[in-house]
């Protein structure tokens, strides 16, 4: 097979974070070589990058596809499409689907569909919980063997705290990761907005933004009590901050994940009411925002993700506090976390520790890193090209992203997965 070499590229190393030219070479879907000067490239396909950004795919940690159930929010194939477009080589998907995915039959069946049907890597998660009733757990075991990549209720916070610590011991026992929403459920039940004097004057019913501290303290007792390996899907508060230090530094196997929008968008963005700015948990202060912005500077936070929730338009066209909760961003992944390193908040190595090679390494996955013997999953990608966001010319079967009519920089030129360029699948 013919080897390809990427010259003329602005290589983005999450791993050594370096930023500098060079040149890439790949040959059988695994990287060969890293160069900082030009390759001989007799007999070898080549791709000039001109000067734009080389960096590893992106990971995507807790992406909804509708399948089962709701096909028409978002199918395998519209998702790898939306992924492709957003430079995302691998999506983690949620078994919040119906029904769940809470049987190795099941999630047998959601992972043949992602192989036929999507351009990028399908690794699927499974329920914690049969359901996600939060009653019994799942076959853990079976589901692991059946390829389950980590093992979540998504947004139902198990309650029963004996289940739970039932559930953290078995997955504990199997070496499988758990991914907890870490938000004190009846204290959020029916909540819309975080409290403060904008939530007042809105009218509309709100959650303090104590209730992620409460949560993630709960969970982090049973840590100390199970042991077992863990990530928190979304901390999105100033206040859960120490929380999460604390643990790290004990020496427990948690991690912690954002979704994009919460790193970009603030409660003032729901000034007007629109729908698709209700997101779960709720968009937080400025302050917050803030705070988690360094929080992923640090490395205290490890993972950024869009956090891809497709809705249709009936259930976002209802008053803001009945409206159904989400938005999707597989495609906006990018450009929105660019928004960081544009602010100079983030560079792009930093950037991409956290979209590429923490994913990967939480999830135990050779990818999100440029070195010798990792998959080619690669994006080339110009940081700085603007353009104002149509939701309707989105690839996802669903429009519900807050950056419609937005200015945004950051443009996908190509994708490659297992070194092939996928890119022409979205056209």
């Amino acid at each position: 097979m013919t080897c390809t070499v990427f010259t003329n590229a602005r290589i983005i190393d999450p791993v050594a974070l370096t930023d500098q030219p060079g040149c890439l070479v790949f040959e059988d879907g695994q990287i060969v070589e890293v160069l900082e000067g030009t390759p001989d490239t007799t007999d070898a396909e080549v791709f000039d990058c001109k000067g734009k950004c080389l960096a590893p795919g992106i990971i995507d940690i807790g992406v909804k596809v509708s399948e089962p159930g709701e096909r028409h929010k978002e199918s395998f194939r519209s998702a790898g499409m939306a992924a492709v477009a957003g430079g995302v080589t691998t999506i983690v998907t949620r078994p919040d689907t119906l029904p769940a995915i809470d049987t190795p039959e099941t999630l047998e069946f959601v992972a043949s569909r992602a192989n036929e049907d999507a351009a990028v890597h399908v690794l699927p998660m499974a329920a914690l919980t049969k359901g996600r009733d939060g009653r019994e757990m799942t076959e853990i075991g079976f589901l692991q063997d059946a390829g389950a990549a980590a093992f979540t209720d998504c947004d139902r916070v198990v309650t029963d705290t004996k289940v739970y610590s039932r559930a953290l011991t078995y997955a504990k026992s199997l070496g499988a990761l758990v991914i907890g929403h870490v938000q004190e459920p009846v204290l959020s039940n029916g909540a819309a907005v975080t409290s403060g004097k904008f939530a007042s004057l809105r009218g509309l019913p709100s959650v303090s933004a104590m209730a992620e501290r409460m949560g993630l303290d709960r969970d982090i007792s049973l840590l100390e009590m199970t042991g077992a390996k863990y990530h928190v899907d979304q901390i999105t508060t100033a206040r859960a901050l120490p929380a999460l230090e604390r643990a790290k530094r004990n020496g427990l196997d948690i991690t912690a994940g954002i979704g994009v929008h919460h790193l970009t968008l603030n409660e003032f963005d729901v000034a007007d009411y629109r729908t698709f700015f209700k997101l779960k948990p709720p968009l937080r202060s400025e302050d917050d925002r803030q705070a988690v912005i360094q929080a992923v500077a640090d490395g205290l936070i490890d993972i950024i993700c869009s956090m891809h929730t497709p809705q249709d338009e009936e259930s976002k066209r209802l008053p803001y506090e009945e409206a159904a909760s989400g938005a999707v961003g597989l495609e906006t992944l990018l450009p929105a976390a660019l928004r960081l390193y544009h602010s100079d908040q983030i560079d792009l190595p930093r950037l991409f520790r956290a979209l590429s090679l923490n994913p990967a390494r939480r999830l135990g996955l050779d990818a999100g890193r440029l070195l010798p013997g990792a998959p080619a999953d690669l994006i080339v990608f110009d940081p700085d090209a603007p353009f104002v966001l149509n939701r309707t010319t989105l690839k996802s079967k669903s429009k519900n992203t807050p950056f419609d009519g937005a200015r945004m920089q950051g443009k996908v030129i190509s994708t490659w997965v297992a070194g092939r360029n996928v890119t022409d699948a979205i056209h």
